[in-house]
């Protein structure tokens, strides 16, 4: 492993002192862990806050800002942040109406949101939870809430916090949360593994002409592997796995998100995202919206993920309002 640091043992703060230093304008600081709007919303909205592990950037740190997250709680290298640092996220992003955790499902994830939840209402701030989840390999058809979360959650991401920036109360941002979460699913493969910085060990090893399949975020192991074969065959086995997840049909609206796992050349997304384009056309589905680039990443981890969500006219409206981030 080769990574430009200082020292291992103090990684994420270094990162995070770094990050704030090239988007002061946009992003603050909150000791020792907390990446925070340095323009707080109005009073009376509701607050945004996702917490996650470090190792994934640009998310979620890069989603802080106008329309789009009020703080994002960062853990260290793929590990879920305490409950003691989502409950000071809470009362960051607390402006008297509410605020919605949204959570990666991850079983340290959920546990510690849900333990800084109890703790902010025991102070009296109102907070609640939704479990976000979209990788159709994690678990069977028809067992979704078993599922992770992985890059599709950008959809709630960037749907729901241009909800609350708009006035939206709690329960509209937890419907449509919901709402968007059920229309979408997301497939991922792998041609190389990234590496714990701290530790230095690979996620995974893989032979050079397989590809692993259905792998989450932190390099967990996939449905299995197959020989690495042209974009074209393995575009065409992941979008007949998700349309069929998902019962996508003709004439339908989505929004697709191809994303790079980590170090996935641009040429090759758009040879990807020409093949993605290619099978929705011939299926008669339309795509409403797009994204491709580096949205979620697991290190130098070589692959890429395909999210689709089914959207409509609500979902679009908010898709398309103004957001400010380093992101966007």
């Amino acid at each position: 492993m080769k990574k430009i640091m200082n020292d291992k043992n103090t990684l994420v703060s270094d990162m995070l002192k770094g990050y704030v230093e090239a988007y002061s304008n946009r992003v603050k600081l909150v000791e020792p862990n907390l990446i925070c709007r340095s323009v707080p919303k109005q009073k009376g909205k509701v607050g945004i806050v996702i917490g996650n592990g470090s190792g994934h950037e640009p998310a979620m740190i890069d989603l802080v800002g106008k329309g789009l997250l009020d703080v994002n709680v960062v853990g260290k290298i793929f590990t879920a942040p305490p409950p003691f640092d989502m409950l000071e996220g809470i009362k960051q992003a607390d402006y008297g109406a509410g605020v919605l955790v949204m959570v990666s499902s991850h079983q340290g994830d959920i546990l510690n949101a849900r333990m800084a939840i109890m703790l902010a209402e025991a102070e009296g701030i109102q907070a609640k939870m939704v479990i976000l989840y979209d990788d159709i390999f994690s678990a069977p058809k028809g067992q979704e809430k078993e599922r992770r979360g992985t890059a599709g959650l950008f959809f709630c991401w960037k749907i729901v916090g241009a909800a609350a920036e708009s006035g939206a109360d709690l329960d509209t941002c937890i419907a449509l949360a919901q709402k968007v979460r059920d229309n979408t699913r997301t497939l991922s493969v792998a041609v190389s593994s990234g590496t714990n910085p701290e530790t230095g060990l690979k996620t995974f090893e893989l032979p050079e002409d397989e590809i692993e399949v259905g792998m989450g975020v932190h390099g967990e192991a996939g449905k299995g592997r197959m020989k690495l074969t042209t974009a074209k065959d393995i575009v065409n086995y992941m979008m007949k796995e998700l349309i069929e997840d998902k019962a996508f049909h003709s004439g339908e609206d989505v929004m697709v998100l191809l994303n790079n796992s980590g170090s996935t050349t641009r040429m090759e997304l758009m040879i990807i995202y020409k093949c993605i384009a290619e099978y929705l056309a011939l299926e008669g589905i339309h795509v409403a919206r797009n994204w491709v680039g580096t949205y979620v990443t697991t290190q130098e981890m070589a692959g890429f993920s395909i999210s689709l969500c089914k959207t409509d006219n609500e979902m679009l409206s908010y898709y398309d309002d103004i957001a400010d981030s380093p992101l966007f």
